[in-house]
Parts: structure tokens; C-alpha cells; sequence
């Protein structure tokens, strides 16, 4: 049969000319070269200096075009990325895009109820339970922040958690560095040796800068930890339109360009060719409610231009795919969700996180990760584009059909149906009768039913127990 991969255009979304993405290029370079970025860290300020860059008594740090670039032109341009079982499984760069959760939420919503509840623990273990047993969802990280332990121990403990309940790739989040390198000494445990680790990462480090211009010593140690130990890291800022960074999208995406790009060359300087992934959380403050909004138009528009800078670059990207703004799993979220999801995958955004966020990134719902898990492979679907040749234009098979015949007994048809056409699990493609006699369900009330199918039945690969001995101990020792 044809390969539809091989043959099929891919499907393309632009929302920058190329003029439009030199200018942005210029504006970033400028605000590093010409303003400059606080840096709060002696090691990430010595090593600025050292490369040639200029420091002021306050501490900001001038970046010339030249160290810029040769940060970028170091970076590689595809991470591969192992499962806990030492399997490939993405490989970031590139149009290709993946999938996963988010982390750290607030509170986790009961779909039944309607009603959210204080994340803990175990908001953790369900979630990560529910996502291993999802095939549209490439990585994972907490999606909650569990309350019922101290902070200091909160992310260590929920990175154990994940660990043990899926075996998809991690990013995590950390406190600081030395939590950081617990979570690094689990996945050494995981490989049986730090140099298997370099060799198949598993987990990826997700850290930022505080906008507008600011570099925290907390947050540049945990990135020069990820630098020294080749931990494919993060590194995206994000500044929030109209509040610490410019309203207009232009300097929005400039602004948080350039302070990712100020990670990139502190990190590129710490350990040249470490694996990076830019990226920039473009949030927006609606003036009229002063929430910051994931789903605004404006947040769209910022991002889809910073996924067209990360391709102007040929750097990996970080992205975001199925977050609502709405309170609950309604059709607001249906629609906002779906529609981020469509335009992370149209325009080729590599490492998409959030999926199942609702209520501006403060409440998580099982039901909508088991949504949009389908909605995630429909969209592939339509990212897979329409195969063009003389087989699939069946211009012999509608002569020999002509206008007697049909195409069901055609082999034509039955050689192409799997290929061609999309089958939905959770959505409803029934008559109206038939959907009644099966229950008259609504998609939430179905999602509702696959979760608690999952979690019933679903088991994740254990760690091997061996395994899992040395990583408590690792854990109880971090007070």
C-alpha cells in the first residue's frame, strides 16, 4: 500500500512575511545588544563577561549580535527524546509536533460535580495514569501541584509519582537546583548510568526568566545545571502584553525573544551543544478583567509568531495545545482547546504542553486530556494532507465504475479505506437514533466514562523494583 507519510503535502500556516520575521530578528538582537538583561547570577554574569559582553554597576549585561548568533548556530537543531524504557519516541525540531499536560495546577476539577478541589498527590499519580494509557499523548508533565506536601519537597515528590505511573517522557519543573538534581539522579537510576542518560534523555527541564528583562540566580543555576548535565532544558519566558512587556504582538514576541535568547547564550556558554528549546509563553492581561488570558486572539497571534521565529532559527520549539480559558469542560473549552491544538500542529510547533488546563491555567481536567486526546489525532489527520497521484486519483477506477456502477465493491476502495478515512472512539458519527439507543450520551459524559475506564484497569510499566528501591531511598533523603 502507499506510504500517505511519504507522498502527502503537508499542510502549511504563516502569520509572518519574511520581512516581518528580519524585523522581529533585528528588534530581539537590538534590546540584547543595546538595553541589555539583569543577571542575578555571578557565574551566568562571569561567563557574559568573559565572551566579551558589557556589564553595568546594576548588572545589566549588553549582548553583542555575534554571541547571539553563535549560541544559536551551537544549539542543535533536533533533540531526540527516549520513554523511561530507553525507547525513542520524539524527535524535536523540524514541523514535527507532540503532545502533552501541563504542570503545577492550582486545583483539579470533578467533572461530575463541577466542582474543583486543592491538587495533591494524587492528582498527580491519576493524571499521569490517564495519559500513559492515551496514544495521543506524547509526554507528560505533573498537571498538578500537590498541596498536601511542603514545596520544598512537592516537585521531587511528583516527578517520583509520574515516574511510576507512565512511562512517556517527563518535563518536569523544580524548585531549585537541588531538587532538580534529584529528579536528574532518578533518571540516572532509570538509564543504570548518567552517560546512557546523555545518550537517551528522558526528562526535560522547563525554566524561565522573570520579564521584563530579569534573570533571578535561581532560575540561571537550574539552567546551568541542565547545561553542564546535557538536560534538554526549556527556557521560555513569559511576559504578559500591556503588563511587563509592550502591548503590541511586534514587541511582545521581540521582547520575549530576546530574553529567551539570553538563556540560550548563557547555557550555549556554560556547555556548547547542550540540547535547548526556545520558546515563549505570550500571555495576555485583558484590561477589562485583569486576567491573563491563554486564549486570547492576541495570545495566538504572539505565539504562532514565535513558533515562525523558532523555524526562522531551526531551533526546537515550545508550544501550547488544549488549554481553555472556560471554568469547566464546556463548549467553550471544546472550542478553544481544539482551536489551539489545530494551529500548534498547522504551524509545526514541536513540544506542545497543557493540553487539559482550564480556568487560565489553574484547574486541570481528566475528561478534557481524554478529549482532546482524540481531538489531537484528528488534527494529525488533517496534518497528514492529501496524497496526489495517479493511484489515488482513481481516474481508471471512475471509468470502470462509469455511471452504472458503484464503488463500494471496488478494490480501490477497500485498499484505501484504512488509510483515508479517520474513525473516532469518543466522538459521535451515529444518526440520531442510533446515538439514542446507545445512551444519548454528551462527549463530556463519554470522556467522564473513559476516565474512570482507566483508571479502573489501566497499568502502567512498572519500574523495576530494584529500581524503584534506589529512587525512594533517593527521595527520603531530600528533607
Amino acid at each position: 500500500m502507499v506510504d500517505i507519510d511519504e507522498i502527502a503535502m503537508r499542510p502549511t500556516l504563516s502569520f509572518l512575511s519574511a520581512e516581518d520575521k528580519e524585523k522581529i530578528h533585528s528588534a530581539a538582537f537590538r534590546i540584547l545588544g543595546e538595553i541589555g538583561m539583569k543577571i542575578l547570577h555571578d557565574e551566568a554574569l562571569e561567563l557574559l563577561v568573559d565572551a566579551g559582553c558589557t556589564a553595568a554597576e546594576d548588572r545589566m549585561v549588553k549582548i553583542p549580535a555575534e554571541l547571539v548568533q553563535q549560541a544559536i548556530d551551537s544549539a542543535p537543531d533536533r533533540i531526540a527524546i527516549f520513554d523511561r524504557q530507553g525507547s525513542q519516541v520524539m524527535n524535536l525540531g523540524g514541523h514535527r509536533s507532540y503532545f502533552g499536560t501541563g504542570s503545577d495546577l492550582i486545583y483539579a476539577l470533578d467533572a461530575q460535580t463541577m466542582q474543583r478541589h486543592p491538587c495533591v498527590l494524587d492528582d498527580v499519580a491519576r493524571a499521569a495514569r490517564v495519559a500513559d494509557a492515551l496514544p495521543n499523548i506524547d509526554f507528560i508533565m505533573s498537571f498538578a501541584h500537590p498541596s498536601d506536601f511542603p514545596a520544598r519537597r512537592a516537585y521531587l515528590l511528583s516527578f517520583q509519582a509520574m515516574a511510576a505511573n507512565c512511562s512517556k517522557p517527563i518535563v518536569c519543573t523544580a524548585a531549585g537546583r537541588e531538587d532538580l538534581s534529584q529528579m536528574w539522579q532518578i533518571a540516572v537510576i532509570l538509564r543504570n548510568g548518567e552517560d546512557e542518560l546523555r545518550s537517551k534523555p528522558y526528562a526535560i527541564y522547563y525554566g524561565e526568566p522573570i520579564s521584563p528583562l530579569k534573570f533571578p540566580a535561581e532560575s540561571l543555576d537550574k539552567l546551568l545545571f541542565c547545561a553542564e548535565k546535557s538536560i534538554p532544558v526549556i527556557y521560555s519566558p513569559a511576559p504578559i502584553a500591556g503588563s511587563t512587556a509592550p502591548m503590541t504582538i511586534a514587541g511582545h514576541v521581540a521582547q520575549g525573544l530576546a530574553e529567551c535568547f539570553c538563556g540560550l547564550v548563557i547555557h550555549q556558554l556554560k556547555s556548547k551543544g547542550a540540547p535547548f528549546i526556545m520558546g515563549m509563553g505570550p500571555a495576555v492581561l485583558d484590561m477589562s478583567t485583569t486576567q491573563c488570558s491563554y486564549n486570547a486572539p492576541e495570545y495566538l497571534l504572539a505565539y504562532m509568531a514565535i513558533v515562525e521565529m523558532s523555524h526562522y532559527y531551526n531551533l526546537p520549539n515550545w508550544g501550547y495545545a488544549g488549554t481553555s480559558d472556560s471554568q469547566i469542560p464546556d463548549e467553550q473549552a471544546s472550542f478553544e482547546a481544539g482551536l489551539l491544538t489545530f494551529l500548534s500542529q498547522m504551524a509545526g510547533s514541536n513540544l506542545n504542553h497543557d493540553v487539559g488546563y482550564l480556568d487560565f491555567g489553574r484547574t486541570g481536567s481528566l475528561e478534557m486530556i481524554v478529549m482532546l486526546d482524540e481531538i489531537i489525532d484528528q488534527v494529525r489527520r488533517l496534518y497528514r494532507g492529501i496524497p496526489v497521484d495517479d493511484d489515488t486519483l482513481a481516474v481508471d477506477v471512475i471509468r470502470e465504475v462509469g455511471s452504472q456502477s458503484n464503488f463500494l465493491i471496488q478494490p480501490h476502495t477497500l485498499k484505501y479505506l484504512r488509510a483515508t478515512q479517520w474513525r473516532p472512539k469518543l466522538i459521535s458519527r451515529t444518526g440520531y437514533e442510533e446515538w439514542q439507543a446507545a445512551g444519548g450520551t454528551s462527549l463530556l459524559a463519554r470522556a467522564q466514562k473513559k476516565v474512570e475506564q482507566i483508571l479502573a484497569e489501566h497499568e502502567p510499566v512498572a519500574i523495576p523494583a530494584g529500581q524503584a528501591q534506589k529512587i525512594q531511598v533517593q527521595v527520603d533523603r531530600f528533607k
